[in-house]
């Protein structure tokens, strides 16, 4: 039936929609923190990815336990490039710091053709098999705990922005940087802590989805669907990310199924397109207005 192909495929974008939500959550984490646009997000969960492949299948170590080896081999990954590559930076340009991570993004795609090749590759099988259903609607086992791994952590870091002290301080940084120095907040370290966590959430996401679709090299083009969910959802704004990324999720799957693959990523353009002209600051983001 129409109604069952149509419930599926939803459901499907929905949980994927989840993970590009928990990516965009690290894109706007990062940006709320250091007004750095992070053009290297897709290559660094990629990396974290490839780390994933090196663990579990070249040193055949327990999923379980290849799997947080990546994700803070991810992390560290941003803290070194915030503190070596971005901080250096401070002052400059915006638009030479979106270069610079451009270029860093085309550092990673070398190394892991240089270390892994340029073959795509399959990541070794983690994640439970048996049949999920919701209703009479089927959803692929990986989709639907992937989706469930991703939405802890996003409870997780919502709960620690909320109410720890580091949380805190990322807030504060992301509101008014001169006024979280003038409080004693270390705003150096808390850009680190930024490009910690938002690397941390990019690099378990990007394993979640490897594992349903393969690896290669090109797998950082992910980051121009996250890219479009994050000004779509407001540069600076979680909620947006959030929602933005299960309904960009939601549409390129449904596209996918009813138009082609080929016309996944143009529908989510046209969406941006009609966003950048009603609401040129995204849905939920802060429309600033400059004194000159």
């Amino acid at each position: 039936m129409d109604w069952l192909f149509f419930g599926e495929i939803s459901l499907a974008g929905l949980a994927m929609g989840g993970l590009y939500a928990l990516i965009a959550l690290g894109f706007v984490m990062i940006y709320k923190a250091t007004r750095v646009i992070n053009f290297a997000i897709g290559e660094i969960m990629m990396f974290a990815a490839y780390l994933f492949l090196a663990f579990a299948g070249g040193m055949e170590l327990s999923a379980w336990i290849a799997l947080p080896l990546a994700v803070i081999g991810g992390s560290i990954l941003g803290g070194v490039i915030e503190k070596t590559m971005i901080r250096p930076m401070l002052g400059e340009s915006p638009i030479s710091v979106v270069m610079v991570t451009i270029g860093i993004a085309s550092i990673l795609v070398g190394l892991v053709e240089f270390i892994w090749t340029a073959d795509p590759q399959l990541l070794p099988n983690f994640l439970p098999r048996e049949p999920v259903f919701i209703g009479p609607l089927y959803l692929a086992p990986k989709i639907a705990y992937g989706f469930l791994i991703g939405s802890a952590l996003l409870i997780i870091y919502l709960l620690y922005f909320r109410f720890s002290r580091g949380g805190v301080a990322l807030r504060a940084t992301a509101s008014d940087q001169a006024a979280a120095y003038s409080m004693g907040i270390n705003v150096r370290r808390v850009f680190n802590l930024a490009w910690v966590f938002g690397s941390l959430a990019a690099s378990l996401a990007g394993v979640l989805v490897a594992a349903t679709g393969g690896l290669s090299p090109q797998f950082g083009i992910i980051g121009l669907s996250v890219l479009v969910v994050v000004i779509v959802g407001g540069l600076d704004s979680i909620l947006g990310a959030l929602v933005a990324g299960v309904f960009i999720g939601w549409l390129e799957t449904v596209a996918g199924a009813y138009l082609g693959g080929e016309y996944r990523m143009p529908a989510t353009f046209v969406v941006l397109a009609v966003i950048l002209v009603i609401r040129p600051y995204g849905l939920f983001g802060t429309h600033e207005i400059e004194r000159v």
